[in-house]
């Protein structure tokens, strides 16, 4: 099984901790993405999986080996990089076959790999050039088929799209959903701070914040059902609304009542305890509907429009100080600057999270 443990894992420069005691269990074949803001210790920590950091306190395992001290080139994994770092001077089949003939592979064994590794990657007719004859997203894919023919237990990816412009992001990360399924048996870690890619590339999403694991899951039920306030606002895109609230009837429904006055009652329940406490009530943007009657959750301004086409991003203001509610809505409207509009929304995709910041759905 080429499964990846990692049991109260710690990492430390001096005195300064970066990652604080991480637990994470993966299974063989699994596709995990690492998203965070900069600085959250996602590349950190692959790092430390690939060996390219020390660990500092706590057990990682590979297949079920220890590896806390097994030096990179002994571990079963294989690493793409942010850069592309191909020989410029080499040949597309050369830079592939580059590693294996280090590791004195044989010609036969080497062309098999290669070959199988651009038939994947659809690179078959670029074997002859060299890399500047390539595009950036061919270069890329050349990086990952170097990987591939490692044929590694553990496949890391640290922001391999990061370089790319938007056409071929979206071109390379199919490639890469391609080589997830045709490669159903290599585990998988993905490392990006673009949500879209984790949202269409994981089967489980590890969201990190201040060298910590704040949840884990599959990609829908983060967006659906966030543990917390963090969560909530770095999944999905634009973020969750989040407006202050104070909870005037707590039990297995709750009432809570928003800023500027609106009482609302939600299928959410809240120990009795809480009665009186603030809260934050939070609703996605796309979850909110202009409302034609007087059966409404708020009402605000408009500050901008923005016409996508295919959406139209409204900017809200006049509810909560200094932060504008957004509201994402299908198709072309005709509203204008300065408009006051009233919204409302479906009340089973509400959310509310206590004072401290967790969710009550959880």
């Amino acid at each position: 099984m080429a499964g990846l443990q990692l049991k109260n894992i710690r990492k430390s420069y001096g005195a300064v901790d970066v990652i604080h005691g991480i637990d994470l269990d993966i299974k063989q074949g699994e596709f995990i993405v690492f998203v965070g803001p900069s600085g959250c210790g996602k590349s950190t920590l692959l790092r430390m999986i690939a060996g390219l950091e020390e660990i500092t306190g706590g057990e990682m395992y590979i297949a079920d080996r220890l590896v806390n001290d097994v030096p990179p080139s002994q571990r079963g994994i294989a690493m793409v990089f942010q850069s592309y770092a191909l020989y410029p001077h080499m040949t597309v089949y050369d830079n592939m076959a580059f590693g294996m003939r280090i590791a004195k592979e044989g010609k036969e064994e080497i062309d098999r790999r290669v070959r199988a590794a651009a038939d994947i990657l659809q690179l078959t007719q670029y074997l002859d050039r060299l890399p500047k004859a390539l595009s950036g997203g061919q270069r890329q894919r050349v990086a990952i088929g170097r990987a591939i023919c490692r044929d590694p237990k553990v496949f890391l990816f640290d922001e391999p799209l990061s370089n790319l412009d938007a056409a071929l992001r979206v071109a390379t990360r199919i490639e890469i959903a391609r080589l997830g399924e045709s490669m159903p048996d290599t585990t998988m870690i993905y490392v990006t701070h673009d949500q879209v890619e984790a949202m269409t590339l994981a089967d489980r999403i590890v969201v990190l914040s201040g060298g910590h694991i704040e949840q884990v899951g599959p990609p829908l039920e983060l967006y659906e059902r966030p543990a917390n306030l963090f969560v909530a606002q770095f999944i999905g895109s634009p973020a969750m609304n989040v407006i202050p609230a104070k909870i005037t009837a707590a039990g297995p429904q709750t009432t809570v009542t928003l800023t500027g006055g609106k009482s609302v009652t939600l299928d959410i329940a809240t120990p009795a305890s809480d009665n009186g406490k603030t809260a934050s009530f939070g609703i996605r943007p796309e979850d909110l509907q202009i409302a034609t009657d007087d059966n409404f959750l708020f009402e605000g301004t408009v500050a901008i429009v923005e016409a996508l086409g295919e959406v139209t991003l409204l900017y809200i203001e006049g509810l909560v100080d200094g932060q504008p509610i957004i509201a994402k809505l299908p198709g072309i409207l005709d509203i204008k600057r300065g408009q006051q509009v009233r919204f409302t929304g479906d009340k089973t995709k509400l959310h509310m999270f206590n004072a401290e910041g967790q969710s009550y759905r959880a």
